[in-house]
């Protein structure tokens, strides 16, 4: 039987560090607003994400998709 992904995340993000062998960092950001004074402020979060031919570079705007995991802080994979 074949297991379909279909509750997998997709984030969008900036890398901001290529320096690892086929893996980037990506920093997603959202906006959260405050439970009692209604003010929306910004969260940021880093990933480690799986880029196998070190294509993306500091900069660059990506979509990463949420998958098994690939090392032990690694589940992201960039989507083109």
């Amino acid at each position: 039987m074949k297991t379909e992904n279909k509750k997998a995340r997709i984030l969008e993000g900036v890398v901001v560090s290529d320096k690892m062998d086929k893996t980037i960092v990506v920093s997603t950001s959202r906006l959260i607003k405050h439970p009692k004074y209604g003010k929306y402020f910004s969260r940021s979060k880093r990933y480690k994400v799986d880029d196998p031919n070190n294509k993306f570079k500091v900069g660059d705007r990506v979509k990463i998709q949420e998958c098994r995991p690939l090392a032990k802080d690694k589940s992201f994979k960039v989507v083109v």
